[in-house]
């Protein structure tokens, strides 16, 4: 977020977690970007603070988060001495969670399959309404295919962008045999490394899909590790990713930190995971 706005937004953060008697004397930013995540002290709780215009997003978060902790998933949990509300403070949707602090070790290819595991058979015992992921490329198609929402992007990439997206997603259809509601974005920074374990965190991607589509997200080794993965299906869907996320890269109003560096890297993933093999870190 831009300085001031991240001011507003701490400020929000604080106003929520106040008013239900919670003693906030110090904030530290977590996470910067579209939405922010706060640790306020000393009452020890984890603010994610977002523009009100993804109030529905962030209900939607909380929602998942009520019904997976009915069933013992592997994720980070709302706040207990909170209501589980999400509530909306000049200009921000704030809703506050469980901090966990992060333990300084990896998490190994085989603990991150299993918890991979144990989070894909929470998701099949909750009945959920979520968009599938061709949901997700036909919204950035959008963006992709329309020069005044990516002014930046450049005619070749845009076409080379909008084709990938959409053979893959048709590559994907719908109605495959054992789609299921999935994490949607479960990418290393969303995996937390905590003394309870490895849990998953920012469940408002939440959606329908193969498990491949998850696995994806996780570094090439982990879907090693998963009993019954279709490991073509895991690449092709890695190239998916990385082409969900250069589209909204290129949007105009992304704020994303080094957004220019990740535009560039982005489109080299995508080419890299098309020819089947890593890009250069």
């Amino acid at each position: 977020m831009e300085p001031s706005e991240l001011r507003r937004a701490i400020g929000a953060g604080r106003a929520a977690a106040s008013e239900l008697g919670l003693d906030v004397t110090d904030v530290t930013v977590v996470h910067d970007s579209d939405r922010v995540a706060l640790h306020l002290l000393p009452c020890d709780v984890l603010a994610r603070v977002a523009p009100s215009g993804q109030l529905a997003d962030s209900e939607f978060e909380v929602e998942v988060a009520r019904r997976l902790a009915l069933v013992d998933a592997p994720v980070a949990e709302l706040d207990p001495r909170s209501d589980g509300r999400v509530r909306v403070r000049d200009g921000f949707a704030v809703s506050l969670w469980t901090y966990y602090e992060p333990l300084p070790s990896e998490i190994a290819p085989t603990a991150y399959a299993d918890t991979f595991r144990r989070h894909h058979a929470a998701l099949r015992r909750i009945d959920l309404a979520a968009p599938h992921v061709t949901d997700r490329v036909a919204a950035a198609l959008r963006e992709v295919r329309d020069p005044e929402r990516s002014d930046e992007l450049s005619d070749a990439d845009r076409s080379f962008l909008g084709d990938t997206l959409a053979d893959l997603s048709a590559a994907l259809g719908t109605g495959r045999t054992g789609e299921q509601l999935l994490h949607g974005e479960p990418h290393p920074g969303n995996l937390l490394n905590t003394r309870r374990g490895p849990l998953f965190v920012d469940l408002a991607t939440c959606c329908r899909g193969p498990v491949e589509f998850d696995l994806a997200h996780a570094p090439e080794d982990v879907a090693q590790h998963y009993a019954g993965a279709d490991q073509d299906l895991v690449r092709r869907c890695r190239a998916l990713n990385w082409a969900l996320f250069s589209a909204w890269r290129w949007r105009r109003e992304d704020r994303m930190p080094e957004r220019e560096h990740w535009r560039a890297e982005g489109l080299n993933r995508v080419r890299a995971a098309l020819r089947g093999r890593s890009a250069p870190t």
